[in-house]
């Protein structure tokens, strides 16, 4: 084989790959190649088949007769997780698997430690592993313990225990979701180089801006079936979305926005609310049927004022009135009793119960309303409550005795929504509604979001995403250093929206 064949021939090729469980088939007849020195987004709707096809990659999982994995050429077996380690897969779960009490080199080398007189050698593992992490860019000591690390130095770590492995393919799923925008671009950096060493990346994420920002081409799964791949000249939302869920752009966000403003009363004014540390001074007011975005960078105040709105914080100064009459807001359940609703933005930490089922999830905000005399509970009303908001707000399972837990991010999002609007609540914040969710999952959120507005609730939205605050908002407040640095109407720019966000010169109004 002559040099520029080798060069052209796919590191990774999966051929024809399928995957049954019991009766349902997860994966159909799937392909995909994967060169050295690409960063290739692999894309799809939760379900699509992404993850199933990367346990087969990785050894967990083992394809159905018929298909076939090579690397550089040759059919590789992947009875198990060891033996695709030793073809140089390594795979990067959202889920971090690091052990918090060891060190960064100890994590490195788990499992394949360095050893001495029968003993781990740590001053061994610790040479080794600093000329890892010097390539890498990573400037931490490796005799750090990994639970001093912040989310995305543990990242970091994830990235360098592959190495150690010599691993040649690397899979990363959604490995931004819990980054600061500094620890991402920090990531970037690191496959960067590791693209110029020649590792391929195969990239999982949600996160268009991500996809057109490092990927080289883009193969997208739909319905466990492959669908098709785009070159990175080729990108565009309209033909990825189109690709993922089979329809196109023009429907995922609401057709036309509302000038609400001066034609009805404010429902939820806040007044000079503050914190006296993170939020100062902010005053806005939210309409009935109106969608009011929150934007702002990381860390301008945008989630502690949503909370000291809530009572999830104790605000120092301020007011919070609702259809006129001012509230004494110190807790949640103050709020939520007024008719306030808050979406946090970490739904499996603080909104979740991810070992009770979707029927006590939707249900445990209002179950003081199904006592029967002598304080017994209606299991019949609540089943049938969870019947009607699985349908209603199309969540994707097969009965809601199932642990929520199980469920994907954006069906797990559709159910914490669900659980707010049995309150029946008169303004809702919505803190990050979409974040870690598939387009498809997006596109029902922001329809639901749309017909909450048209039924007359005034809707806080706060996103980090800014196509999507273009797309639902109807006015945006911007938060700079946990102040309200001004405000954006129609048409909403996103050029006005970073000035004030960053305190540049320029005008948005």
């Amino acid at each position: 084989m002559t040099a520029t064949a080798n060069e052209q021939r796919p590191l990774l090729e999966m051929r024809d790959i399928s995957k049954t469980f019991g009766a349902a088939k997860a994966l159909s007849h799937v392909s995909l190649t994967v060169h050295a020195g690409e960063v290739h987004a692999l894309m799809g709707e939760n379900g699509a088949g992404k993850s199933t096809l990367m346990k087969i990659l990785s050894g967990a999982y083992t394809a159905d007769p018929g298909g076939s994995v090579l690397i550089d050429g040759a059919v590789a077996t992947l009875a198990d997780p060891l033996e695709a380690k030793s073809y140089g897969i390594a795979v990067i779960y959202q889920e971090l698997s690091l052990a918090p009490n060891l060190t960064v080199a100890q994590n490195m080398f788990l499992g394949n430690e360095p050893s001495r007189f029968g003993l781990a050698d740590r001053a061994e593992m610790r040479r080794r592993a600093d000329p890892i992490l010097r390539q890498l860019g990573i400037d931490f000591d490796p005799s750090r313990r990994v639970a001093e690390l912040s989310l995305g130095e543990r990242q970091m770590v994830e990235i360098a225990r592959a190495l150690t492995t010599n691993a040649r393919i690397i899979v990363m799923d959604e490995p931004t979701t819990s980054l600061t925008s500094r620890e991402t671009e920090k990531l970037f950096d690191i496959i960067a180089r590791l693209k110029a060493d020649g590792i391929a990346i195969i990239y999982i994420s949600h996160r268009m801006e991500e996809i057109y920002q490092l990927s080289d081409r883009v193969s997208v799964l739909r319905d466990g079936a492959y669908v098709g791949t785009l070159d990175r000249a080729d990108l565009s939302a309209s033909k990825l979305v189109s690709m993922m869920v089979g329809r196109d752009l023009s429907s995922f966000y609401k057709k036309e926005h509302r000038q609400v403003r001066g034609e009805r009363a404010a429902v939820l004014s806040v007044r000079n609310i503050g914190d006296g540390i993170k939020v100062h001074d902010c005053s806005f007011e939210v309409r009935a049927g109106e969608v009011l975005g929150i934007a702002g960078l990381v860390g301008s105040g945008r989630t502690e004022l949503a909370r000291l709105v809530y009572g999830a914080d104790h605000r120092t100064s301020g007011d919070v009135v609702l259809n006129g009459t001012p509230l004494a807001i110190t807790s949640p359940r103050d709020a939520l009793d007024a008719g306030i609703a808050y979406l946090t933005e970490d739904r499996k930490a603080l909104g979740l119960f991810l070992d009770m089922s979707i029927s006590d999830n939707i249900n445990i905000g209002v179950i003081a309303d199904d006592a029967k005399t002598g304080g017994v509970l209606d299991f019949t009303r609540a089943s049938e409550r969870a019947t009607q908001a699985v349908k209603a707000f199309s969540i994707r399972t097969a009965g809601t005795q199932i642990n929520v837990g199980a469920l994907s991010g954006g069906n797990q999002q559709k159910a914490l929504l669900a659980r707010l609007l049995e309150t029946w609540p008169k303004a809702i914040i919505l803190d990050e509604p979409t974040r870690g969710v598939d387009v498809g999952a997006k596109s029902e959120i922001y329809r639901i979001i749309d017909e909450l507005a048209q039924n007359g609730i005034a809707i806080i939205v706060i996103s980090s995403d800014l196509p999507e605050i273009l797309g639902i908002a109807d006015r945006v407040l911007v938060m700079r250093e946990g102040c309200i640095a001004g405000e954006v109407n129609q048409p909403i720019e996103q050029e006005a929206i970073m000035t004030l966000a960053t305190g540049t010169t320029g005008n948005a109004a």
